[in-house]
């Protein structure tokens, strides 16, 4: 499997050769081509990732959309607590756990939920427009991969995972440089500058789709288990996840001014 910036997608397990996101094999949409191997589980298709992804997906918005209409704000901290420890559990253990990865789910949307209601108050519609603007990104990758426009290669690749690795390292020191430095490194405080890292954050997102695609794509080629359909969707979650939070925080600076 080609290198991922998303953790969750390394090391899958693989089998025979089966449907693809842009590729249907001679024995119809998601069965085995004349010839390919089989195995003792049933080899993942199309429908076991969309299925489980949108599972998961809708999972965050009913535990954000509810979070967020009961004011039920203290449960942030909590949430994002538990949804760090699930998704550390998850990705060592490369659990295909579907409690675990609706755990993680429903606590990430809790936490989303409760600060994007937060949010909400001082700057209304805030939620709304986050939501149609993450959902628009995820679209828009998902129609450039599978038309081709750009294609997933390796100098792609590790640009993708050596940007994700540079903005991680640059979150990180903003943040322990705040421990003793008011605004930090200036990446968080609706400066320009603030305002283009997170564009840049957000461009890092929306690209790290590509190969997140890229990566479920080969697993299904490859005839990975179904079960592990829901470990996909939890990697794509990861990246929905952190998408989200940039294009709120981006929202955020543009209602200040």
């Amino acid at each position: 499997m080609r290198t991922t910036s998303n953790p969750a997608f390394r090391n899958l397990p693989t089998g025979g050769g089966y449907a693809t996101f842009d590729q249907y094999p001679a024995g119809g949409y998601g069965y085995p081509a004349a010839g390919a191997p089989t195995t003792a589980e049933r080899p993942m298709t199309i429908d076991d990732v969309v299925t489980k992804t949108a599972i998961t997906a809708g999972s965050a918005l009913a535990a954000g959309v509810l979070t967020a209409w009961s004011g039920l704000y203290v449960l942030a901290l909590p949430a994002a607590i538990i949804g760090l420890v699930l998704s550390l559990i998850v990705i060592f253990r490369q659990s295909a756990n579907p409690g675990l990865v609706l755990g993680y789910s429903v606590a990430e949307g809790v936490f989303l939920g409760a600060l994007t209601g937060v949010l909400d108050k001082v700057y209304p519609g805030i939620g709304f427009q986050a939501i149609v603007g993450t959902a628009g990104v995820f679209a828009g990758m998902l129609l450039v991969y599978k038309t081709g426009a750009i294609r997933v290669t390796p100098r792609l690749t590790r640009w993708i995972v050596g940007a994700t690795i540079g903005v991680g390292v640059l979150m990180l020191a903003n943040l322990v440089v705040s421990f003793f430095h008011t605004g930090g490194l200036g990446l968080r405080d609706g400066s320009p500058l603030a305002i283009g890292f997170s564009l840049l954050c957000i461009g890092i997102a929306a690209f790290s789709f590509l190969l997140d695609f890229d990566a479920a794509d080969e697993a299904i080629r490859s005839g990975t288990p179904a079960k592990y359909a829901w470990y996909i969707a939890f990697g794509l979650m990861t990246t929905l996840v952190w998408l989200y939070l940039e294009i709120l925080r981006l929202l955020q600076y543009f209602r200040e001014d």
